[in-house]
């Protein structure tokens, strides 16, 4: 009996390419190579349309021979009379010339009875140019309509209206995997069926069997999009029943309510608050106060624009818990971070945060604690949270430290949510002795549906309108490869806005010209396609050594020029950020670690170096520093990537619109999905195979109404028992990444 669990040998027997299947490709089971799917599809009765080709690349596609000719030459090297065959083969697009050589006239004969003018068939193979025309090298080939030798091969593949393209290995094509998989699906005798019947005709979707046979071996395209929206809903169901299981179990646990208190510290905040609250910030705050109060512990993200005003929400929420009686944490991803939240709390508060000292109204204490801090440093204000002196505490990972302890742990905000990973969270919510209320907060602002998908266990608020006497920030792009003297008017620019009284940022994207900045690789928007990647040459980057020096002693010459990234001592990291605060440092050259949280009012101006290396949503970022107090702003992107280029592109979409949601799609429709939906942030399998987020957007809002439809009534999936299975599944490699990690 095969079963999508039997050896993908089984099937493989006799196929002359079955280790190179196998192992190139990691395909160990018949289900492997059943959910090995196509990428997509050529219509063979079509040639393929080819445009923009481009030296190099590899070329799948049907083509037509148009001309076929015979030619004998002498070889170089033996002297020796040898053949050729010079075909020429027509598409939708460019004609492309294959040349293929034999050592005797039959094989070039026999060659050219096949390459008759007139035959189709599916060519794949590297594109270059020849004499002003294009050529391929040593193509492979499936022809159509054959006889003879291919007979046996073209029943399986040649024969169908679609010839599907799969993901390759060397030495593999397409057209071997197809005839596995069309035997495979001939011979497999059971194929279980993960979602129940009442989800199929619900949302009339094919059984399991009827959607591999399509996915692998349909006759039209609308055979191929069902069978894609069944493996895709799958996908998806499978992700938010695991989402609202989790969400169901956290509302079954028990919390204590943190309800607040009338006359308390929150109402003496914000009776000194100078501003009214937004609209967006109150109704906010409803919900969190709200959710506070529940007896089931809080688990909400706090998304917003640049400037919103998260930090004023999540602050409140804090006062929230201390008015209960409770303590509060907010977990920062870094030092630089982490002190500016210390700084912005502790001003906020003025003498409210002087909770202890001598003449302060009531209050509470404000702790810091990060990783560079000695031991004698951090004993006072470990001292104060174990005994429940200290209210609110702010710090990095050094808070997640089994020395931590807490007298009443009652909230957890994590800030930067995307820069932590689920088992993070879960260390420093497992200090409290009953579950505490999580509160998590990112500037990223994300599509609804990758929310949906990345953080669907926790319920979601969205902050989009800008507190009042925020500036509008102007950013342009500055082309060196275009217009190489434009980075003198940037810089003169800058010192403009500098005379005028204002201060300015410059952001590298090195350290030194060969070395990244340690510890950011694994924390910035980057991908496997060109989002910040690394320069392994090691040079051509600027850097923030050499960029200040330079500025120092030519174009900035006289100013006062500041240094700061990561690997400073920390005590002179926060000189520096409290210098430049002070408005004692005119010019800060920095790497990304200005890129949240902080938040100077007099900085007007910036200038992103090598701006392609960056990401989309960190140049949102990154400009946010500028235009926080009231005026106007500047932000220059200067950049040497060619108009056209997709780095380009980019840029000008962070140039064209300041929405950052607008950008956060454009962001995912640049990435890689993984790196989005990667277990550093949610905590699940690192890509998704099928689903696209923004594509399928659809799919899974539906998927998100079954899985809470089929939880209503069978919590335990006993009626579901291969979807229980792919749950618990997913389930296992959360786990397994929180062990590996821990």
């Amino acid at each position: 009996m095969i079963t999508l669990e039997s050896p993908i040998e089984t099937v493989l027997a006799g196929h002359t390419k079955a280790d190179r299947i196998t192992e190139g490709l990691g395909l160990r089971t018949v289900g492997d190579l059943m959910h090995h799917f196509p990428r997509r599809y050529l219509r063979t009765g079509e040639l393929t349309r080819l445009d923009d080709l481009e030296e190099g690349s590899i070329l799948t596609f049907v083509g037509e021979v148009v001309e076929s000719k015979e030619r004998t030459y002498t070889d170089r090297r033996t002297g020796r009379t040898a053949y050729r065959l010079d075909v020429t083969v027509r598409t939708e697009g460019p004609a492309l010339r294959m040349s293929f050589f034999a050592k005797s006239a039959h094989i070039n004969t026999w060659q050219a009875g096949r390459l008759c003018v007139g035959r189709r068939g599916v060519f794949l193979g590297k594109v270059s140019t020849f004499r002003g025309e294009w050529q391929l090298t040593n193509p492979q080939m499936t022809l159509f309509g054959s006889g003879g030798e291919d007979s046996a091969q073209m029943s399986l593949d040649a024969m169908r209206d679609l010839f599907p393209i799969y993901p390759l290995t060397k030495g593999v094509e397409s057209w071997d995997l197809q005839r596995a998989a069309t035997f495979a699906l001939t011979v497999l005798d059971e194929v279980p069926e993960l979602l129940p019947e009442e989800v199929r005709e619900t949302y009339s979707l094919l059984d399991a069997r009827q959607a591999l046979q399509w996915i692998h071996a349909a006759d039209t395209m609308e055979q191929v999009h069902r069978a894609q929206r069944r493996f895709r809903f799958e996908e998806a169901l499978v992700t938010q029943v695991v989402l609202a299981r989790r969400r169901r179990e956290q509302m079954a646990l028990g919390a204590q309510a943190r309800p607040g208190r009338s006359d308390g510290l929150l109402d003496a905040f914000d009776a000194r608050l100078p501003f009214e609250l937004t609209g967006g910030q109150r109704e906010v705050a409803a919900e969190i106060e709200h959710d506070l109060a529940q007896p089931h512990p809080m688990n909400r993200l706090l998304q917003g624009e640049v400037g919103s005003g998260k930090t004023l929400v999540a602050l409140r929420a804090m006062l929230r818990v201390v008015d209960s009686g409770g303590q509060a944490a907010l977990l920062a991803p870094t030092e630089v971070l982490a002190q500016q939240h210390h700084r912005t709390i502790t001003a906020m508060l003025g003498d409210l945060g002087m909770g202890g000292l001598l003449g302060a109204a009531e209050g509470t204490t404000v702790e810091l604690l990060t990783g560079s801090m000695t031991k004698a440093q951090r004993k006072a204000p470990l001292s104060r949270l174990v005994t429940g002196e200290a209210g609110i505490v702010v710090g990095t990972h050094a808070l997640l430290e089994d020395q931590v302890m807490f007298a009443d742990l009652g909230l957890v905000v994590v800030d930067e949510q995307h820069r932590f990973g689920v088992e993070q969270r879960a260390a420093l919510t497992d200090k409290a002795g009953s579950p505490p209320h999580v509160l998590v907060m990112t500037a990223t602002p994300i599509p609804r549906t990758v929310a949906m998908t990345v953080f669907g266990d926790l319920e979601i608020s969205t902050l989009t309108e800008l507190p009042a006497g925020r500036a509008p920030i102007q950013t342009n792009v500055v082309p060196l490869g275009e217009q190489p003297l434009w980075i003198d008017r940037a810089w003169a620019r800058l010192r403009e806005e500098i005379e005028a009284g204002h201060q300015a940022y410059v952001v590298c994207p090195r350290i030194v010209r060969d070395e990244m900045e340690a510890g950011e690789h694994d924390q910035l928007d980057l991908d496997e396609d060109d989002n910040l990647l690394v320069d392994r040459t090691g040079t051509g980057l600027s850097s923030v050594v050499d960029v200040a020096a330079d500025l120092a002693d030519g174009p900035l010459r006289g100013l006062r020029v500041g240094v700061l990234h990561g690997k400073l001592p920390a005590d002179e990291k926060e000189r520096t950020m409290r210098a430049f605060a002070a408005g004692d440092v005119d010019v800060l050259v920095s790497t990304t670690v200005i890129e949240v949280g902080v938040d100077v009012a007099n900085a007007t101006a910036m200038v992103i170096l090598d701006a392609d290396r960056f990401g989309v949503s960190q140049l949102h970022q990154l400009r946010g520093r500028v235009g926080r107090g009231g005026l106007p702003g500047l932000c220059l992107l200067v950049t040497r990537a060619e108009a056209g280029t997709p780095a380009r592109a980019r840029l000008d979409a962070v140039a064209g619109t300041s929405d950052g949601f607008e950008l956060s799609r454009v962001d995912l429709e640049q990435r890689r999905e993984g790196d989005v939906l990667g277990k550093n942030q949610s905590g699940y399998r690192s890509s998704l195979q099928n689903l696209r987020v923004l594509r399928d957007e659809k799919t899974i809002r539906e998927a998100r109404e079954a899985a809470s439809l089929l939880l209503d009534t069978d919590f335990e999936l006993r009626q579901a028992p291969e979807l229980a299975v792919a749950v618990a599944e997913m389930e296992r490699s959360v786990q397994s990444d929180y062990l590996e990690k821990s």
